[in-house]
């Protein structure tokens, strides 16, 4: 048999991260990086399923009316996905990775729902995550609006269209508000404002040699420029 020796993995020897979040704004890159190194490091992948939320196109084109569904939709579905996926564990994988972590629920909310709609809301969430594991390792991709807008553009999703880059600018500014109240949490902020690391191998190892390091509890802003 042929051993191909591979220095990625050899990379994980270290590794000491066993469930990892991939975050950021919509169109920021969070699903191909996961996928990307779930790929390379043999690694569970949890993709959330947002092509299946039937209100999702409704919202875009109306948000005040189906905010609240949309939101009550997703925060089901991403409690079952994560109870199901991360607590089961697969002696086969190396660790967990996804491309979303559930926090993002109520990061989402608070831009998105009515001031009564949101008590509720938070109500079922801080219930609901009691129950959940945490990421050992949250990385936030901090793209810009124009990066962000026109990655949305080439995925070319009828319904992503309605999308402005004034909701998008809420949402970034969300994930950040929320990150500074997360002190409980490794969270890393990852400027990608000069980083296509779907396309250049260099840029991509500069992502995986994070690994290499163990975070403390709190916010690393990290930046290759």
């Amino acid at each position: 048999m042929k051993f191909i020796f591979n220095p990625r993995q050899q990379l994980f020897k270290k590794m000491k991260y066993n469930y990892i979040a991939i975050e950021g704004n919509i169109g920021s890159g969070k699903t191909s990086l996961a996928k990307m190194i779930a790929k390379d490091f043999d690694a569970r992948l949890i993709l959330e399923r947002f092509e299946d939320n039937s209100f999702l196109p409704k919202f875009y084109k109306d948000p005040e009316k189906y905010a609240f569904p949309l939101e009550m939709s997703f925060l089901a579905d991403r409690y079952q996905q994560v109870k199901n996926d991360v607590t089961n564990h697969d002696l086969f994988m190396s660790f967990t990775i996804a491309d979303y972590f559930i926090d993002k629920s109520l990061i989402f909310a608070r831009k998105t729902l009515k001031k009564e709609e949101l008590r509720l809301y938070s109500r079922l969430f801080n219930i609901i995550i009691s129950k959940l594991p945490r990421p050992d390792l949250i990385i936030f991709l901090d793209a810009t609006i124009e990066q962000v807008k026109q990655n949305i553009q080439k995925r070319g999703r009828e319904y992503e269209k309605e999308i402005s880059g004034s909701y998008l600018e809420k949402i970034h500014n969300g994930y950040l508000d929320y990150f500074r109240t997360s002190s409980k949490s490794t969270i890393l902020i990852l400027d990608t404002h000069n980083l296509d690391f779907v396309n250049k191998e260099d840029d991509y190892r500069k992502i995986l040699s994070l690994f290499e390091n163990i975070f403390t509890k709190g916010i690393h802003r990290i930046s290759f420029a």
